[in-house]
């Protein structure tokens, strides 16, 4: 044998030992645990738990296998069995397992973190990855403006710029949804109807259709329609429905003969009775009412006193509660058929001081958590009658001890506006009455009123008080706060409008006298109101008789008199022309000739009787006649 006989000879030889212990190393470990594999890190899951040990560990080499997907999956690789990365894969430097897995191939993952927005058809173009379909709605927007990297569908549309009333462009059944076989026939927009932010629910607007067509479209097919157990009836839809909402319909019972109500109220095409509902023979309307089906109106007429709990018995009608007062007598012993409540408990037979078997806070109402610490029964100071207001008797409480209860919780205590001090209640307040109280100003210094007296504590100067800063005991007393006693010296005369002016004092009545005047002018005592001294300034003024009163010339209730004559003002027959009498007037005797009004408008003047009318001689003299003062003429 030659040399490289020889050589050749020894390369086949190792070879062939190789294979054989590839192979019998593949079977031993296809006889074994195959989890072993782990120990190289590399572990086999998926396909590769499968794959035969030849098509990785190539020529029978174990050592320096590469662990790097793309060692193996490429076209040219050193396995040619292992699937390579398609020509069409998106293009990326990652590493294969940060989106396919052992499993399989397919159905890889693709995070799209660091992906730049607006550059998805990149790799979305119907290549690499998939692309916008045939049907597609025509746009030149970037595909995350609508989808998702977590699902392709379902995408948000953003209509904002689509212009309305053209959304049948895309919603035509091909490129979006569009209408289906069963819509209403109609030819208006889309948008009419239906909303961007949601297909359904639609917004329809009925205010075109004709009444009584609503079977029109509410036929089953295009719109809601009869339900198999609605009320037969031939009426239009809108008879009972609104177009604002389906449901409550409101059914018009006009013309339904009265006990005839079970013919619809049967609990299938219409609510019917209650499985809980009282045994009856009666009409439906006997107790209900068609406005609405509660409250009913039961008529308790003819029931039979004392048998209230064959139909109150918790099922059928209301019962006992399961805190109702441990008794045996009938219902209608307390409660009544006209109202549940309030129900008349008699205490009668109930023995004094046993309130509280009943009171106990579980059958009846019983103490309150702040209530006063009492062994007492109930019935010594609550009555039968009501529960308050209560009587309590104050009998052997110590005085000066009423906080002990009146202290805010158990009873009521001082307010917070209550007078500062230390003094016990009873030194103020009387157990018969909390107020009014009696407080003892003995040891309040003088002056120092304001203290309490400041409207927080105590009563203090009203909104309209006159403004004075003087102490309050300068005008009221401690005995009672009105009448005041208001000293006006030192008010300047004239200035009595500054206070009495309505509001802060008594001013001026409705009926007061019309004028500009100073209260003082007239009203000349600070002690008394009346009677007031009015003085005439007018020259034409003459003092008259006590009798006349001022509405007799100041009818007009001002300081200007009225004048009934004004022709003859400011004289006596400016007033009293009306009474004068020519005939007692003469001139002249014989012939008779009498003075007018004019000639004697002041009656205090003089008049004389002629001889003649030549009215030379003077036949006798008359001289104040009459006077303003002497109560007539």
């Amino acid at each position: 044998m030659t040399a490289s006989a020889a050589t050749t000879f020894r390369t086949l030889r190792a070879l062939l030992l190789g294979g054989l212990l590839l192979l019998a190393s593949c079977a031993a470990y296809a006889q074994g645990d195959r989890a072993s594999h782990s120990s190289t890190g590399f572990p086999l899951t998926g396909a590769h738990a499968a794959a035969r040990c030849e098509s990785c560990h190539v020529q029978g080499l174990f050592k320096g296998t590469p662990k790097q997907c793309v060692a193996c999956h490429s076209a040219g690789s050193r396995t040619p069995t292992a699937t390579p990365i398609p020509s069409t894969h998106v293009t990326t430097k990652q590493p294969c397992e940060l989106c396919h897995n052992t499993a399989s191939f397919t159905g890889a993952r693709f995070r799209h973190v660091g992906i730049q927005p607006g550059t998805c058809a990149s790799c979305h173009n119907g290549t690499q990855a998939p692309g916008k379909p045939a049907n597609h709605v025509a746009t030149t927007s970037a595909c995350d403006s609508c989808h998702r990297t977590t699902a392709w569908t379902p995408a948000a549309f953003n209509h904002a710029r689509v212009a309305a009333g053209s959304c049948a462009s895309c919603h035509n059944g091909s490129q979006a949804r569009g209408k289906s076989a069963s819509h209403v026939a109609t030819t208006a927009s889309c948008d009419s109807c239906h909303r961007r932010t949601a297909w359904a629910p639609a917004s329809f607007n009925h205010a075109s259709v004709v009444p009584g067509t609503c079977a029109t479209c509410h036929n089953g097919s295009q719109a809601r329609g009869k339900t198999t157990s609605h009320v037969p009836t031939t009426a239009a839809c809108d008879g009972c429905h609104r177009t604002t909402a389906w449901i409550p319909a409101t059914f018009s019972h006009t013309g339904v003969a009265a006990g005839t109500c079970s013919t619809c109220h049967n609990g299938t095409q219409a609510r019917g009775k209650t499985t809980n509902h009282l045994p009856t023979t009666a009409a439906c309307d006997s107790c209900h009412r068609t406005t609405a089906w509660i409250p009913a109106t039961f008529s308790h007429t003819g029931v039979v006193a004392g048998t209230c709990s064959t139909c109150h018995n918790g099922t059928q009608a209301r019962g006992k509660t399961a805190n109702h007062i441990v008794t045996t007598v009938a219902c209608d012993t307390c409660h009544r058929t006209t109202a549940w409540i309030p129900a008349t408990f008699s205490h009668t037979g109930v023995v004094a001081g046993t309130c509280s078997t009943c009171h106990n806070g579980t059958q009846a109402r019983g103490k309150t958590t702040n209530h006063i610490v009492t062994t007492a029964a109930c019935d010594s100071c609550h009555r039968t009658t009501a529960w308050t207001p209560a009587t309590f008797s104050h009998t052997g409480v110590v005085p000066g001890t009423c906080a002990t209860c009146h202290n805010g919780t158990q009873a009521r205590g001082k307010t917070a506006n209550h007078i500062v001090t230390t003094a016990a209640c009873d030194s103020c307040h009387r157990t018969t009455a909390w107020i009014p109280a009696t407080f003892s100003h003995t040891g309040v210094a003088a002056g120092t009123c304001a203290t309490c007296h400041n409207g927080t504590q105590a009563r203090g100067k009203p909104a309209t008080h006159v403004t004075t800063s003087a102490a309050c005991d300068v005008c009221h007393r401690t005995t009672a706060w009105i009448p005041a006693t208001f000293s006006h010296t030192a008010v300047t005369p004239g200035t009595c409008g500054t206070c009495h002016n309505g509001t802060q004092a008594r001013g001026k009545s409705p009926t007061h006298m019309a004028t500009t005047r100073a209260c003082d002018t007239c009203h000349r005592s600070t002690t008394a109101w009346t009677p007031a001294t009015y003085s005439h300034v007018s020259p034409a003024y003459k003092q008259h008789s006590t009798s006349v009163t001022c509405l007799s010339c100041h009818k007009s209730n001002t300081e200007a008199a009225t004048w009934t004559f004004a022709a003859y003002k400011p004289d006596c027959a400016g007033c009293h022309a009306g009474t004068f009498k020519p005939s007692a007037h003469k001139k002249v005797d014989s012939p008779a000739l009498y003075y007018t009004v004019a000639e004697l408008k002041d009656c205090s003047g003089s008049c004389h009787t002629y001889t003649n009318a030549t009215f030379t001689t003077i036949l006798r003299s008359r001289s104040g006649e009459h006077r303003p003062t002497s109560g007539g003429f």
